[in-house]
C-alpha cells in the first residue's frame, strides 16, 4: 500500500548527484519535495525538470528542498543535471526502493510484455518527516505551477 499523507516517511539513504547521499533523517528542519519522473532526457521529463529548476528559489523561500527521482543511473543524472543547469540534486532510485515506499510504479503491458512504469508523482514531506501532500499521476506541463499556487494559498493537496 502506498504511503498516505499524515503518515511518517520511513527513513532512507539514497545516492544522488554531486557525489552525495540523501539521508531523510539528516534533512529534519526542512520540508522535502520529491518529484518522481520516468526518464532523463525525454521531452515531458525535461519540461517538468526545467520548471522545477526555474522555480527552485520559490521553493527554497518556503524552506523546501527539491529532489528529482527516477530509476536512471547516476551517470545519466549527472549529464541531465549539467545539461539543464539544475540547482538541486537528482536521486538515482535504481533499486526502486523509493518507488515502492511512495507507490509510484504501475504495471502495464508494452509490446506483449508486462513492465512496471513510473507514474509521474510528487510528494511533500514536512520538517518532522511526515508526508503532508501527494500529487499523483500529474501533468508535466502544469504541475509545478499548481503546487506553487497551492503553497501560496496556504494549503496543500492531500491526495491526487
Amino acid at each position: 500500500m502506498a504511503l498516505q499523507p499524515g503518515q511518517p516517511v520511513p527513513d532512507f539513504v539514497v545516492p544522488a548527484t554531486s557525489h552525495k547521499n540523501v539521508h531523510l533523517r539528516a534533512l529534519k528542519g526542512y520540508q522535502v519535495l520529491l518529484y518522481f519522473y520516468p526518464k532523463n532526457h525525454t521531452p515531458a521529463c525535461t519540461i517538468e525538470t526545467q520548471d522545477f529548476g526555474a522555480n527552485y528559489q520559490r521553493f527554497r523561500d518556503r524552506n523546501i528542498l527539491v529532489f528529482g527521482v527516477s530509476r536512471d543511473t547516476l551517470d545519466s543524472h549527472e549529464r541531465f543535471k549539467r545539461e539543464q543547469s539544475l540547482p538541486f540534486e537528482l536521486i538515482s532510485d535504481h533499486n526502486e526502493a523509493l518507488c515502492r515506499i511512495f507507490g509510484v510504479l504501475r504495471e502495464k503491458e508494452l509490446f506483449g510484455r508486462r513492465i512496471y512504469s513510473l507514474v509521474r508523482s510528487t510528494f511533500l514531506i514536512d520538517e518532522t518527516g511526515c508526508l503532508t501532500s501527494a500529487w499523483r499521476d500529474v501533468d508535466a506541463r502544469s504541475h509545478v505551477h499548481r503546487i506553487l499556487e497551492e503553497l501560496e494559498r496556504g494549503g496543500t493537496r492531500k491526495t491526487g
